[in-house]
């Protein structure tokens, strides 16, 4: 078992055991594994129903895209109340703004910190793909940054943050880049918390990807497939993806992103291990022409220009080692700190991908509490 598991190490078996079966159903063409997996959240998600009464919860629609907001009582000495958007994580494909899961995390985040939250339900893969979920996520975060609409809740306009988990930290990043190139906005973010984001899809084979291939709830080959599923590419491509044949040297598309993601100088040592740069000469152009995608930034955020890094707010990233996406990260972190953004990396060495929602039963793990702590207490000193 993981450690952060070893209580329940079961748990994280039944968790690794779902998602597995669920692959071996598509691969046997009986299902969609999306809709196969989101079947079974649905169903896990009766089990147990989060609710509060100290907290009040809506359900609204901000130009055109569903939110759950989550608003704490008012309190007599404090007109204006801090604010979180949040965008869940899912792959792009899989949970819902309205899970328990997602719903407890809001609450408890409303609670904590005495904040009104955002949690933005957008759009799922199959029904929408790139850049579908990133124009919702976007959408409904410059909606609420509106002076009128932050008035209605009785937001103060210089305390927000924008923030996701995975897929969701992925749109977090993409939105708050959007919107710091914006120049008509009055009212930007004051922070960004991106939770194990998945930021690229340019390099397979960082030292997390390599360190973390077969790692339960998202191995690598999995990672690749929602990527895939995203940028509503073909499953026949995953191997060549796997290879980094799709940024090869001889493919000039990637020329000019090469250096914005060049692990072997963006990561510490203590990451870097041993473990070798997989770097192709002859690879597949053809790839990048059939999913562009891979290297548009709205989708890829790691690969951003300084300039556009230059413009993001205060940040935090919190990060697991047992996951394959810990590199992704580590390198946002770095490249936005020689941008000259204050970053605080938040790095847990016992902790596994998604652990930040598994708090509740029969998924609940000591993982979960710790990174969520952490995370809900930097929120709170600097929001």
């Amino acid at each position: 078992p993981l450690p952060g598991t070893v209580s329940d190490p079961w748990k994280l078996m039944l968790l690794d055991a779902t998602f597995r079966a669920c692959h071996l159903i598509h691969y046997l063409q009986l299902s969609h594994h999306l809709i196969v997996l989101n079947y079974i959240i649905c169903t896990f998600d009766k089990l147990k129903s989060v609710s509060s009464e100290d907290i009040k919860i809506t359900d609204a629609v901000f130009d055109g895209v569903e939110v759950r907001v989550f608003e704490p009582p008012a309190k007599q000495e404090e007109k204006l109340k801090r604010s979180i958007v949040y965008i869940h994580g899912g792959g792009w494909a899989l949970a819902s703004a309205r899970t328990s899961l997602y719903n407890n995390l809001c609450r408890i985040m409303a609670e904590s910190l005495n904040a009104v939250v955002i949690s933005v339900e957008y759009r799922l893969v199959p029904e929408v793909w790139f850049p579908e979920q990133f124009h919702d996520a976007l959408r409904a975060t410059k909606h609420f940054l509106q002076p009128d609409v932050l008035a209605e809740y009785s937001v103060d306009p210089n305390r927000i943050a924008i923030s996701g988990d995975s897929a969701g930290g992925n749109l977090a990043a993409a939105v708050c880049q959007q919107l710091s190139k914006d120049e008509n906005l009055t009212v930007r973010p004051k922070l960004q918390a991106l939770i194990y984001p998945v930021l690229q899809a340019f390099d397979f084979n960082t030292p997390s990807y390599q360190q973390n291939m077969n790692m339960p709830v998202l191995p690598r080959y999995v990672m690749i497939n929602y990527w895939i599923d995203y940028l509503n590419g073909n499953y026949d491509l995953a191997h060549s993806l796997l290879i980094n044949n799709h940024t090869a040297l001889d493919v000039s598309q990637a020329v000019a992103f090469r250096g914005r993601l060049n692990w072997t100088t963006l990561l510490p040592s203590s990451f870097k291990k041993n473990y070798k740069p997989v770097i192709q000469t002859t690879g597949k152009a053809e790839i990048v022409q059939e999913i562009p995608a891979l290297l548009d930034v709205r989708a890829v955020p790691l690969l951003a220009d300084t300039e556009t890094l230059q413009l993001q707010p205060k940040s935090y990233i919190l990060t697991c080692e047992n996951d394959v996406l810990r590199d992704d990260g580590v390198m946002y972190a770095k490249r936005l700190e020689e941008a000259g953004v204050e970053v605080t990396l938040d790095h847990f060495d016992d902790c596994f991908h998604g652990c930040m929602i598994f708090t509740i039963w029969p998924t609940d793990f000591s993982a979960g509490v710790q990174t969520r702590n952490s995370y809900i207490k930097w929120l709170d000193e600097n929001l």
